[in-house]
């Protein structure tokens, strides 16, 4: 019961790691915001989560819309008192999203500002609004989900790999803004991951794909008090990936 008391906001909470960490975070005694832009699906996650006993609740948020995510913030700390974990977890790639295969100079603008601004401008919308409360409290802990792709660059989804190398300078210029205030700041940056199924194709040094728990379970390190002297830091969970020779 390591988070008992402690609250946490979790975006894109309604499917993948998001919903998993949500989970888990709830199993562990602490209480849970599923923000996710299907609004029904977050409900439905958060009561399933009531129905063994913990405590959750669902909102919708389009984590593109700043109004939003300040009122994600308020509805939070409205219902459980305080704010103790961000975990900017919504995002994915627009070109796989939007099913768009063309070059990057032929990508449609819109399909890229998609991912610049799910994958970039809504952690820094979220982030900006958390602050705050969390400064007020003198603690808090921002987790932001990073990619290998951020570190290796790609040139199909270059607005993917934008967008997750900027979430690791947001990561450290975080941990600058909070550090006086107690507030931390993390960033995890998974290799493949088994949330679908076309993950377990991409190459590893480990030869597979991570299970969502692998990268669940650090996240929760990381929330925890036993992380309390580490901010500013990005964590590669990458299966050996960007060792080189793959």
């Amino acid at each position: 019961m390591r988070f008992e008391g402690k609250v946490a906001l979790i975006t894109g909470a309604a499917s993948g790691m998001g919903l998993l960490m949500a989970q888990c975070f709830a199993k562990e005694g602490g209480r849970v915001v599923l923000a996710d832009i299907n609004e029904q699906a977050a409900g439905q996650a958060a009561r399933s989560i009531c129905d063994t006993g913990e405590k959750a609740i669902g909102i919708a948020l389009d984590v593109r819309d700043y109004a939003q995510a300040k009122a994600a913030v308020a509805r939070t700390v409205e219902t459980f008192g305080r704010l103790d974990v961000l975990h900017n977890c919504a995002g994915g790639a627009a070109s796989r999203i939007f099913q768009r295969n063309e070059s990057f100079h032929n990508m449609p603008i819109e399909v890229i500002d998609w991912g610049l601004d799910v994958n970039l401008r809504g952690a820094v919308y979220l982030s900006h609004a958390a602050m705050g409360v969390m400064i007020e409290q003198r603690s808090g802990v921002i987790i932001n989900m990073g990619s290998v792709t951020g570190h290796e660059g790609s040139g199909y989804s270059v607005d993917y790999a934008t967008a997750k190398a900027g979430i690791i300078g947001l990561t450290k210029s975080l941990a600058l803004c909070g550090a006086s205030s107690g507030v931390r700041a993390c960033c995890v940056s998974p290799g493949p991951v088994l949330t679908r199924p076309g993950m377990a194709n991409m190459k590893t040094r480990l030869g597979r794909a991570a299970e969502p728990q692998e990268v669940v379970d650090l996240i929760l390190f990381l929330c925890s008090d036993k992380a309390s002297f580490i901010t500013g830091t990005d964590y590669l969970v990458d299966g050996g990936r960007l060792c080189g020779g793959i």
